[in-house]
């Protein structure tokens, strides 16, 4: 783990060894300060020297700057240093995050992958910035202040040797005993975010069907269990509160005690040990900063052990060597192929798929709920791979095609319309960036949407909100598909996305696809018969196989799943 994180210091290398050996100057003229001191009280004011006093009086002023200036520019470095830190792994695992197949997405849920952006990565540069200043700071003074002890006073120095094992075993008992809850507390906050997630993007609906305190009380238990995880944690993290107590009370009565008699037998000056107890503050306060920095790093190893998890994790989904730059046509074969989600042959959704489709064809696909619909048409841009068999474009298997190559001749819209915030035409140039305003309304008058959107004030650059929370359900089924149809694609994937749009709108964006881009494969995943009736092939999918293939009229006479929903259909007026 630490080793993965500290590939992420990157261009911030100068700034994080320049962190401690500021703080080691800081270190040594703070050290030093307390001897001088020693010097000033024992050669300048007992003995009424004023000289001396005045020398030692402007060699301290100087040290204490020093210190200060030093203090300053490790404080500065370490900053920089923590912010770069965290801006390089935030950007390797959102980057890493990009490269995601749906399978990877799947085993992480996007709250667990937000929390480890925010949360976790947040945690991580905290305790980075303690590690090379605090944590180099709290050694050095220990180390320091004990050589100067042990200068002035063996035997005083001594009582250190026995406190800092002691405590370095009690801090060891309390990681080994607190670590494991830290990690599980944190693990909560993933379902938290999923639940503040889910509420404000269906605060509509929470509030339609007045279901404020059920949230509410799904927000309050997993706050709960958060806060007793964490309870439960920091009360054996207290336990380092008394024993760093017990430690400093026990070291500053010895020190003063046997201090008093060397100073009474003539074996300790009034100076050194006014010193010595400077030093053993250093030394206390010292060890009483590593225990901070002991619980801070205590929380962020699970972060750390979080994000490295999501470093590590890579998609299943790679390019072969030197794979296929072009695709020759729209054409799609499904050979015995079989797909399961957990990549189990005992857990298949689709089963023994066989299809052939000519490049140009429009087809349709009909079934119930989870009938492999949606499933099926992943396949084809690669989205999933097959568990078992071959899906080909082209002629080809997909497996052999450049990934982005595949995915900008398949567009697909999708069940759930995504729209992102910013203007019509930003969202309409995510199928191509260099788009002209022309080629916009174009696909725009093909996909129905040019007419609502010249009657909006701005048109063509009326800002969306985010999710598309100011357009109707139609309105974003018809910009989605408008975005798809400008990447030009040789195959266009349309996953149930007319529902919300009228019949009548409905008909002609059929009628448009057919005269206006014969040459595209149409893969139409449709409720409504209608939408797909005019389809050179009907696919009837039932329980991840196919059960039919035929035109409308054919279906009709010979297949009674495809009857059944037709005259269902009929009856209810759709």
């Amino acid at each position: 783990m630490i080793k993965k994180l500290a590939g992420c210091i990157g261009e911030y290398k100068k700034e994080t060894i320049l962190t401690p050996i500021f703080v080691g100057m800081e270190c040594a003229f703070d050290v030093l300060i307390p001897f001088l001191m020693a010097f000033l009280i024992d050669y300048g004011i007992n003995k009424g020297n004023t000289k001396m006093i005045i020398i030692m009086g402007l060699i301290l002023i100087c040290c204490s700057f020093i210190a200060i200036i030093t203090g300053v520019k490790s404080g500065n470095f370490a900053a920089k240093a923590a912010a770069g830190f965290a801006k390089n792994v935030r950007k390797k695992i959102y980057y890493n995050v990009q490269d995601f197949s749906f399978t990877n997405i799947d085993k992480f849920s996007s709250s667990s992958i937000i929390t480890r952006h925010t949360t976790d990565i947040n945690n991580v540069q905290l305790s980075f910035q303690m590690i090379i200043r605090l944590a180099v700071r709290a050694p050095l003074m220990i180390l320091f202040s004990l050589i100067m002890t042990f200068v002035i006073n063996v035997k005083l120095a001594f009582f250190f040797l026995i406190a800092i094992p002691f405590l370095g075993f009690g801090l060891c008992f309390i990681a080994m005993k607190a670590h494991p809850i830290f990690e599980k507390a944190i693990a909560l906050y993933d379902r938290l975010n999923t639940i503040v997630q889910e509420n404000v993007r269906g605060i509509r609906v929470v509030k339609s069907y007045v279901t404020e305190d059920k949230e509410i009380e799904k927000f309050e238990n997993v706050s709960k269990k958060i806060y007793k995880e964490f309870s439960k944690a920091e009360k054996i993290v207290a336990l380092n509160g008394p024993l760093m107590q017990f430690t400093v009370a026990t070291i500053i009565v010895l020190i003063s005690w046997f201090g008093g008699l060397e100073i009474v037998q003539n074996r300790l000056t009034t100076g050194e040990f006014t010193s010595m107890i400077s030093y053993t503050m250093q030394i206390l306060m010292s060890l009483m900063m590593l225990s901070m920095i002991f619980v801070t790093l205590m929380i962020s190893r699970a972060s750390g052990e979080r994000i490295v998890e999501l470093m590590d994790e890579k998609s299943n989904l790679t390019n072969k060597d030197n794979p296929l730059k072009e695709v020759k046509d729209g054409s799609v074969s499904f050979e015995n192929v079989s797909f399961s989600y957990v990549n189990k042959k005992d857990k298949l959704c689709l089963k023994n798929i066989n299809l052939e489709i000519d490049s140009g064809q429009t087809i349709g696909i009909i079934g119930g709920t989870g009938a492999g619909k949606s499933t099926i048409v992943q396949l084809i841009p690669r989205l999933y791979d097959t568990t078992i068999g071959v899906v080909k474009v082209g002629g080809v298997d997909v497996k052999e095609y450049d990934i982005k190559t595949l995915r900008n001749q398949v567009a697909m819209v999708l069940q759930k319309n995504v729209l992102f915030s910013g203007t019509i035409k930003d969202n309409l140039r995510w199928g191509k960036e260099d788009a002209t305003e022309e080629e916009m309304r174009y696909v725009c008058k093909l996909a129905q949407a040019d007419e609502f959107i010249k009657n909006f004030p701005a048109g063509y650059d009326t800002y969306i909100e985010q999710g598309g929370s100011n357009l109707s359900g139609g309105q974003k089924q018809r910009l989605c598909i408008a975005r798809a149809l400008l990447k030009n694609p040789k195959i266009l994937i349309l996953d149930d996305s007319t529902s919300a749009v009228d019949t009548k709108t409905e008909g002609l964006i059929r009628k448009t696809f057919k005269e206006k881009i014969p040459n595209i494969t149409k893969i139409i995943i449709a409720q409504r018969i209608t939408s797909i009736k005019d389809a050179d092939k009907i696919i009837v999918l039932d329980n991840g196989e196919i059960n039919a293939i035929g035109t409308h009229e054919e279906l009709l006479k010979t297949n009674d799943i495809y009857k059944d929903v037709y005259y269902s259909q009929v009856k209810d007026g759709r």
